[in-house]
């Protein structure tokens, strides 16, 4: 695949992994990727599988969900509870992003709505998210970019917590950056459940109506190991996906920005998925 390199290094092992090499894979054995950038890499070791423009700065959609996911955890239980305002919907509804339907007035725990923002992708959610544990959405926002850099994100810059375009630009992020917050992220236990989860349903209780929820990553259906993680799209950005994968013990996680064909996507990661399972460590 022209402009895939393997690498060896290029992501900081974590602490309780020590560093190793990846196999020399040349461009030849990789599938092909026709989107604008794709970046694989072992989650525990950081060892790069394949990078093609895995650097290069681009809008990201509603993979900019997992962020957020991941600084509301940081600052907030499952139980605390989340009271839904007109806002939260009005503003998902009138920026024509995707959302969880939320209804005004509901309360529901932190630990439900993480699977109204990650499965339906909800920009509703991430609203009342954002506006809560800012507090304000502007705080929150910085508290997201400060995260960005404390996980080594450098060439990442978020405006809201739902990628939305916006009047003053989009934000943007990379491959790499993207699967070091993947890989992040997917040691948050309740992060990998939710990613993971094909349908949630939530039964209407004190508080709230029933919902019902189903995830748009396609891989959960088609891949066995999949982990999710994040599907995305605004025209701008194209078909984005986060996407992860258990094998033996391995979890590899991947990011492909600027796909043109959605379902691609899907098939693009089912076979890195398949191609970087064998490409093993060097001992």
């Amino acid at each position: 695949m022209a402009g895939a390199l393997a690498l060896v290094t290029g992501l900081t092992a974590p602490a309780h992994a020590s560093p190793t090499l990846a196999r020399a894979v040349t461009a030849d054995d990789a599938p092909t990727v026709r989107g604008g950038a794709a970046y694989l890499m072992d989650a525990a070791s950081g060892a790069v599988l394949l990078n093609k423009n895995g650097g290069e700065r681009m809008p990201i959609a509603s993979l900019t969900k997992t962020m957020t996911a991941y600084v509301v955890l940081k600052n907030a239980k499952p139980t605390d509870v989340v009271r839904i305002k007109r806002e939260d919907v009005a503003y998902a509804e009138d920026g024509g992003g995707t959302t969880a339907d939320l209804r005004p007035g509901d309360r529901i725990t932190v630990g439900e709505l993480m699977y109204g923002l990650m499965l339906p992708s909800g920009a509703d959610a991430a609203h009342a998210l954002a506006r809560t544990y800012g507090p304000g959405v502007k705080s929150f926002v910085a508290k997201m970019n400060a995260t960005a850099r404390e996980l080594g994100m450098n060439d990442t810059e978020y405006v809201n917590a739902d990628g939305l375009p916006t009047p003053r630009g989009d934000g943007f992020s990379t491959a790499k950056d993207q699967a070091v917050l993947a890989a992040a992220a997917l040691r948050v236990p309740l992060i990998k459940q939710v990613a993971g989860t094909r349908r949630h349903e939530l039964d209407a209780g004190d508080g709230h109506r029933s919902y019902a929820w189903r995830n748009t990553n396609r891989l959960l259906r088609t891949t066995p190991g999949a982990i999710g993680l994040k599907t995305g799209f605004t025209r701008a950005a194209g078909y984005c996906l986060a996407f992860a994968g258990e094998s033996d013990g391995r979890t590899l996680v991947g990011v492909l920005l600027g796909e043109s064909v959605s379902s691609r996507r899907f098939d693009t990661a089912q076979e890195l998925l398949s191609w970087g399972a064998t490409a093993r460590e060097a001992a």
